[in-house]
């Protein structure tokens, strides 16, 4: 009887419950595991919450893009009140910087990407990754158009729409052709793993077709001509890993042919590595010519065929060179979705998307963007002078004393990085210094100024503005600077940390991104590497190549691919590089 009467509340229970039905049977399956599904309710030991509702409770934000800046940005974030979605035709990062190594097989593919879903895995966070392409921003409605980056058609829909509250741009840039007639169809790029794998193909197709016994040697050369367009780092550092390639490796396997190698490296601009210090630039141009690599400085190229590529020098003389293969590696573009998104928001004239000094893309106020598709648009001393002046004069006498200027100094170097840089650059310790400058040899405590002088003062302030660089540095600082702002948003709004608000009141929430320059490096072959780092240090030689081994070990983002890559160097050192056609 006892034993009915339980069965008959065990039922009614489940009546009642209907939803337990599913519990009981997965908890069952899984061998006593809960499991939790989209539609079921999970027990959080006092109540029934509905994880659906529980998660439309988050922020949702979306991130566009898995290179350097987004996956800086998701791999900082730390905040569990987001529901973060990663949505990249791209199922992996991977490190750039070492894609030169890849075209000639000093390192392998493999070790220099990482799956975007290992990364996300050890967040405990609510994030999750999407293989998708968006294709259309629609910044009014707050949602994202994609299509699906598989070729399958699943269920007859590739499109959908993902709806945010905050949406990150990183989508990085393209390769910018210039336009130049032939490129696309018969240029190898350099900017995608893709890229590298199919150059190392190529490269070992045109030795096995220049040893083909029916070729005449002026054949074999025109195939072994090998053209680089562009001297900048990507540029230079292939053109330095092909060289090895050839001497260490392929000179052994392919002795009848070694002798009809040719490597040319064409550059616009007067100089290679223009960034670079200038003792860099000469040391690589001279190292270059000493390797027999045809350098031809002043070099536009205005047309490429299949079968040469014509130049025109600054005299105006039109050339052409025979060609096996040619890398393009002349610089970037802005993306087709970024140009249609800078179309919505009134940003049609620029080059790249503008952001503000927090990252936020101008004229929306719930979208970042951040890495090689957006600048920041500092903002002029010379806009806010006024603003600055009525804030800082505090007693509304019309003067600036030199303690008014120094209650504001701070806000004003944060707000403003150009004023520090202007005052390093003039060997002033503050700037009271300018300011006595200005007012000429007078005491310091006596120092006042009118609206009209602090303008002279500050007139070649904002002379110092530079955009950053497109680099992967640049991008990895960017995407942990948002995330350290997102992870403190709800604290950042009640306890503002920026500088002070000069056209209105309070201060910013957050201070303002600062690029913090770490140095850069210029691999130029023969274990020879050149670095500039902070403070106006350069070295060149060995010991920069076992700097350059140690610094890009380190910035792996996973012990996987660290342990990979040093394997890789070791295995070349001890074995030579793979030439194989994979």
């Amino acid at each position: 009887m006892r034993g009915l009467t339980f069965y008959e509340r065990f039922s009614r229970t489940f009546r009642d419950h209907p939803s337990l039905v599913k519990l009981l049977v997965v908890f069952t399956v899984s061998g006593g595991g809960l499991v939790a599904s989209a539609d079921a309710k999970s027990y959080d030991g006092m109540n029934i919450v509905n994880t659906h509702e529980a998660n439309s409770k988050k922020k949702k934000v979306v991130v566009l893009g898995t290179g350097w800046a987004g996956t800086s940005f998701f791999r900082n974030l730390k905040n569990p009140t987001y529901d973060v979605q990663v949505l990249s035709p791209r199922n992996y990062f991977a490190f750039t910087p070492l894609l030169p190594s890849v075209t000639c097989g000093t390192v392998e593919a493999r070790s220099v990407v990482e799956p975007i879903r290992r990364i996300l895995r050890k967040k405990h966070l609510d994030i999750h990754y999407c293989e998708a392409e968006c294709f259309k921003i629609d910044a009014q409605n707050q949602k994202v158009y994609c299509r699906s980056a598989q070729d399958t058609n699943l269920k007859g829909e590739e499109e959908f729409v993902v709806d945010y509250d905050y949406l990150v741009i990183a989508v990085g840039a393209r390769v910018n052709t210039f336009n130049t007639p032939g490129v696309e169809e018969h240029c190898h790029f350099l900017k995608e793993v893709e890229d590298a794998q199919k150059i190392r193909r190529t490269v070992i197709d045109c030795f096995e077709r220049a040893s083909l016994p029916t070729l005449s040697n002026e054949e074999r050369k025109k195939i072994l001509q090998f053209v680089i367009v562009g001297g900048g780092p990507t540029g230079v550092e292939f053109a330095a890993e092909l060289h090895d390639f050839v001497n260490e490796d392929i000179v052994k396997l392919y002795p009848q042919v070694k002798d009809l190698v040719k490597i040319t490296l064409l550059e616009a601009g007067g100089h290679l590595l223009n960034m670079f210090d200038k003792r860099i630039t000469t040391f690589a141009e001279e190292k270059f010519r000493r390797d027999g690599i045809d350098l031809r400085t002043g070099s536009m190229v205005v047309k490429v065929s299949d079968k040469e590529i014509s130049t025109k020098a600054k005299s105006g003389e039109i050339s052409s060179i025979p060609y096996g293969m040619v890398v393009w590696s002349t610089g970037i573009a802005t993306r087709p979705i970024i140009l249609d998104f800078m179309k919505q928001i009134g940003q049609a004239n620029r080059r790249v998307l503008a952001t503000d000094e927090w990252l936020r893309v101008e004229g929306c106020d719930n979208v970042y963007a951040m890495g090689d598709c957006a600048t920041i648009n500092q903002r002029k001393v010379m806009e806010d002078i006024s603003a600055i002046f009525r804030k800082a004069d505090k007693d509304n006498s019309g003067t600036l004393t030199v303690k008014e200027v120094q209650e504001v100094i701070y806000d004003i170097c944060e707000r403003y990085p150009q004023v520090e840089l202007y005052l390093k650059n003039k060997h002033m310790s503050s700037i009271v210094d300018l300011l006595k400058e200005s007012k000429g040899d007078v005491a310091k405590e006596s120092i006042e100024l009118d609206i009209e002088e602090l303008k002279r003062a500050l007139s070649e302030v904002d002379s110092q503005m530079k955009n950053l660089p497109a680099t992967a540095q640049v991008a990895a600082q960017q995407g942990a600077y948002l995330a350290d702002c997102f992870n403190r948003m709800e604290e950042c709004e009640k306890n503002p940390e920026g500088p002070l608000r000069f056209r209105g009141e309070g201060r910013h929430r957050f201070r303002p991104f600062r690029y913090r320059h770490l140095g850069q490096f210029a691999p130029l072959g023969a274990e020879q590497t050149a670095a500039q780092l902070p403070g106006d240090w350069v070295s060149i030689g060995q010991s920069s190549q076992w700097l350059w081994y140690s610094v890009y070990a380190s910035k792996q983002v996973s012990w996987r691919t660290r342990v990979l890559v040093v394997f890789d160097w070791t295995k070349r050192l001890v074995f030579g590089r793979d030439s194989s056609r994979i």
